[in-house]
């Protein structure tokens, strides 16, 4: 597992429909029915290679979602190949792209590295662990939770924020629109890689571009 995976799906012709987050490469399609979502569901099953590839689909009333893995860094090379494949299947059946509604909410819960307890929440939420510092929704419904060191310099013990990452054509729009609706800038130095806002209680969230091609320091867009 490493960055390579990721980028080289980022870098890959006929992947244009999906859209990489924080737990890897995504994407929802649009359908007129839960009965037209059900039946594009099934055949995505169908797709060579999907069975076995650990792949998460989930069905609404107008759309499907098909997560190919649930962590970033578990992007392979075959996924390539999925995510083409789960595409012309989806094309077939007149199902559309739609990337603005490709989103993961993650609860950042951070402690100086002697107080992290990821075990404690693993149990409190029936989750389940997907790498040493995190815990994940078995069923994939619900936010994953990671466990971010906190500077031991800063005085206090424990934080939590909210991650939410999305499309990088989508991100500065959701974070006018977090402004409009009341919200503060707290810090766009990390632009356009992340935007931390808060809201009037203080309470924040970073808006991530991250990892889909928004390049950290240092490093070149995929």
């Amino acid at each position: 597992m490493s960055e390579q995976g990721w980028r080289e799906f980022l870098a890959a012709e006929g992947v244009e429909d999906w859209v990489v987050l924080h737990g890897g490469a995504a994407a929802v399609f649009r359908v007129l029915s839960l009965g037209e979502a059900a039946r594009l569901a099934s055949t995505v099953a169908d797709v060579p290679g999907i069975a076995d590839a650990g792949v998460l689909i989930t069905i609404g009333a107008e759309r499907v979602t098909v997560r190919l893995t649930r962590g970033v860094e578990r992007l392979e090379r075959r996924h390539v190949d999925l995510a083409r494949g789960v595409s012309a299947v989806a094309r077939e059946h007149g199902a559309v792209a739609d990337r603005a509604a490709v989103q993961e909410v993650q609860l950042a819960v951070a402690a100086r590295p002697d107080d992290l307890d990821v075990g404690f929440w693993r149990a409190a939420l029936g989750y389940a662990p997907l790498a040493e510092d995190n815990a994940v929704d078995p069923l994939g419904h619900g936010s994953t939770v990671w466990m971010q060191d906190l500077d031991p310099g800063r005085p206090l013990r424990h934080a939590m924020h909210v991650d939410v990452s999305v499309a990088r054509e989508q991100a500065e729009d959701r974070v006018a629109s977090a402004l409009a609706a009341g919200g503060r800038m707290v810090d766009d130095s990390s632009a356009p890689r992340y935007w931390t806002l808060s809201d009037r209680a203080g309470n924040r969230v970073c808006i991530c571009a991250w990892p889909d091609g928004a390049p950290w320091p240092g490093s070149t867009t995929a």
